[in-house]
């Protein structure tokens, strides 16, 4: 198992500077990790950064609260596509699934499937804020509205992942979606296991400590 490809290497804070974009990508490029994840004002730099390597830039859409427009998340989308992501995890309408409005919801997810034309699109749920009901039908959204992964967390909101939710989110969407995991994930262990209940993606600030086996210094995504 190539542990570094499961990695989004992310970096999310508000206070992120343009030094700390260039360390996060350098460390991307020697570890080979499967992306970066920065906010948007970030894609275009770390874009040009990873030029010539297989590393994806992958940026928050909605993030991170979930509650703007279908329309201001599509056009965020395309915006960001075209200064360079090659991956988009969205938050999902978090109100909207809690007031029963399961149409908008699925409209959403569908507006930034559509805007980013074969970008590949992961879906965050933020599980922290859901019951297992909702996380099931969240994740049923987006399949239907042809998402290609279901995310856990943003690691701003209450909680993390949990080898309870993956395994949950795995079994809903099933073979053929992607699983990742977000929020807490701070080690090698922590993140095998993720893994191991279905995890296909590990989305974490520590990911250097993960595949060193070291232990992650501070808090952090």
């Amino acid at each position: 198992m190539k542990l570094n490809k499961y990695i989004d290497h992310t970096l999310l804070k508000p206070e992120t500077t343009a030094d700390m974009i260039d360390k996060l990508c350098a460390e991307a490029k020697q570890y080979d990790f499967a992306s970066v994840c920065v906010n948007p004002v970030w894609v275009k730099r770390s874009a040009e950064l990873l030029k010539g390597t297989d590393v994806k830039v992958c940026t928050v859409i909605g993030f991170p609260l979930g509650a703007n427009t279908p329309a201001v998340k599509a056009a965020e989308t395309r915006d960001a596509i075209a200064n360079g992501a090659t991956e988009v995890d969205m938050v999902i309408n978090v109100g909207a699934l809690k007031s029963g409005d399961l149409e908008l919801v699925k409209q959403d997810i569908a507006a930034v499937v559509e805007a980013a034309g074969g970008v590949l699109v992961k879906v965050i749920l933020e599980t922290g804020l859901l019951t297992e009901e909702e996380k099931v039908t969240a994740c049923k959204l987006s399949v239907e509205a042809g998402a290609d992964y279901v995310k856990t967390s943003t690691g701003f909101g209450p909680g993390g992942a949990t080898v309870e939710d993956i395994a949950l989110m795995r079994k809903t969407v099933g073979p053929n979606i992607g699983v990742k995991a977000s929020g807490g994930v701070r080690d090698r262990a922590s993140a095998l296991a993720m893994i191991e209940a279905g995890a296909s993606r590990i989305g974490a600030s520590a990911g250097i400590a993960i595949v060193s086996g070291e232990e992650a210094v501070g808090g952090g995504y």
